[in-house]
């Protein structure tokens, strides 16, 4: 016999924020559900509603306080909260995400209000299957996943990494129509190294050193077995792990479940996309790039194997594909000489002389493009725009790190230094820049362009993996969106005021290749972009 769960009514249903349709709630439905006399009497329509919390928005100073005003809107009624940031996602993805985030997630242990998403401490090791299952929605399909060691550009914040989850789950369903209960945010609490807040009493983490070797190994196993047992159809994104761990889970993984690394895979693959953009400006092929990167970790190495796959398929050996990217690092080139080097970087070690700086490093190099991900501030300056200018009619300069703080160079650095010829993308945004006669937009290589997309089509298709191949897949759909007005501009990404739409085209470009590849555990729908807009979420009142 089948158990009835009803709805709630009365209070209880307005504390819902699946359920809660606040002021909107109909006259026959206050009537029915016991909450007459609990609103003001006259309902909204949702539209009203919208208006209403952007009027409320513009009474605020700063734009944390604007985040935590979403962010409770969203623990309040799910569907407001979700109709407003589709409403214009230009303006409200850097609120709800990069930049505003990391801030939040600086701050998060002193502005903490409603906890959203599950907290699995190592302490409760042996337990995670139990845990898991006091999440209400038995349909998850979706995890973010992080453990707080390496959030942005900011480091090691321990359970306030969770703003990061929370932030790219919303994203799923904002830019991709991800239906929001399909989604897990998680935070693995293993303890921090960062001081202060093991010396903050306001600290939220277990109050521990972080946690290594076997034993965190052993329970990211068992976090891995424990969703698949409750979740079996769920795909795991990896978020803001430290290179030391972030490596290592996804060659663990990738090959055995559904799930991918986001700063290592969908990085790549938004960059990737910016170079298709950018190629369109410059004239030339992939196989007329060499690539130079500020920076050597996860995320730099995964978007150079990208890019070596990607010229692989150029016909390009291995060898002659990873030549074509380079390396450098706190201690210079990344060449076969030095010892200091990670497995994972090997690859990408060429025969070179030791340089004595980054600009010496372009100056003997001599790359088509420069991608920025040290997350340290101001090294792409005026002397390697410059150099950049020499070597290049049209350079390409990627500061992708985040958040803005962080950022290389900004876009105004990058247009004045190098006379306009810049061929310029960000990971943070950056208003339009008025150069002599003309005004550049600049573009923003950020990762909700791929990891939106990625997750519809693996809805979409049930995929049983996620490969390589996905995401040039990814890269090259993005980057056809651009119009020829777009790169006019200065612009190699589709507007983010068309986000969900080309997101939708992504996700049906990623599905087509699982379908064809025999990856799908789905069957193929006659018509797949019919069958992934009838998947969306909608925000609107259901009846």
């Amino acid at each position: 016999m089948t158990e009835t769960v009803s709805s709630p009514t009365g209070p209880a249903l307005l504390h819902n924020p699946h359920l809660n349709r606040g002021s909107a709630f109909t006259e026959a439905d206050r009537r029915r559900l016991g909450i007459e006399g609990l609103l003001p009497p006259v309902p909204d329509t949702l539209e009203v509603q919208i208006a209403r919390v952007q009027h409320q928005l513009e009474f605020l100073d700063s734009d944390l306080q604007k985040y935590l005003f979403l962010s409770d809107l969203q623990a309040r009624n799910e569907v407001l909260y979700y109709a407003v940031i589709m409403s214009d996602p230009a303006r409200f993805m850097p609120l709800v995400y990069t930049p505003t985030v990391g801030e939040a997630c600086q701050k998060f242990d002193h502005v903490f209000r409603a906890s959203r998403g599950l907290y699995l401490p190592i302490t409760a090791k042996g337990r995670l299957h139990d845990i898991l299952g006091n999440w209400p929605s038995q349909e998850v399909r979706f995890i973010v996943v992080t453990d707080g060691e390496r959030i942005l550009g900011l480091g090691d914040l321990g359970v306030g990494g969770m703003g990061i989850p929370v932030g790219k789950l919303a994203l799923y369903t904002a830019c991709a129509g991800v239906p929001p209960h399909m989604t897990l945010p998680v935070t693995l609490d293993v303890g921090t190294n960062n001081h202060a807040l093991l010396e903050d009493p306001l600290y939220l983490g277990l109050r521990q050193e972080r946690v290594r070797g076997e034993a965190y190994d052993a329970f990211i196993e068992e976090f891995v077995q424990a969703v698949l047992a409750r979740f079996p159809k769920c795909c795991i994104q990896w978020e803001d792990f430290a290179n030391i761990n972030a490596v290592p889970i996804l060659t663990r993984y990738r090959d055995k479940i559904c799930t991918y690394n986001d700063d290592i895979q969908g990085t790549a693959a938004i960059a990737l996309a910016g170079i298709f953009g950018a190629l369109r400006i410059t004239g030339q092929k992939l196989t007329d790039q060499r690539v130079l990167f500020l920076g050597a970790g996860s995320a730099a190495t995964g978007i150079a194997e990208l890019i070596s796959q990607a010229l692989m398929l150029e016909g390009l050996t291995p060898d002659q594909a990873r030549a074509h990217n380079w390396l450098y690092d706190v201690n210079g080139l990344v060449t076969t000489a030095r010892t200091d080097i990670a497995d994972f970087q090997r690859p990408f070690a060429h025969d070179a002389p030791a340089v004595g700086s980054f600009v010496e490093a372009v100056e003997t190099i001599k790359p088509t493009a420069i991608i920025g991900v040290s997350t340290t501030p101001k090294l792409f300056n005026r002397q390697v725009i410059e150099a950049m200018c020499r070597l290049n009619e049209r350079p390409i300069i990627f500061p992708y790190s985040n958040p803005t703080s962080r950022s290389e160079c900004t876009a105004e650095e990058a247009y004045t230094w190098s006379n306009g010829q810049a061929v310029f993308a960000s990971g943070s945004p950056f208003p339009p820049v008025a150069f002599r006669d003309k005004t550049f937009v600049p573009g923003q290589g950020n990762n909700v362009y791929i990891f939106p997309a990625m997750g519809m089509a693996v809805l979409a298709t049930e995929a049983r993996r996620v490969t390589q191949q996905m995401f040039i897949v990814a890269a090259r759909a993005v980057a056809e969106q651009v119009t020829s007005e777009d790169l006019d501009r200065g612009l190699i990404y589709p507007p983010t005021t068309h986000i969900f739409d080309a997101s939708l085209h992504t996700a049906v470009k990623i599905a087509e290749y699982v379908f064809d590849n025999g990856l799908a555990g789905a069957e193929r729908p006659a018509d797949i972009e019919a069958h992934i807009r009838a998947m969306t979420y909608k925000p609107v009142y259901a009846d």
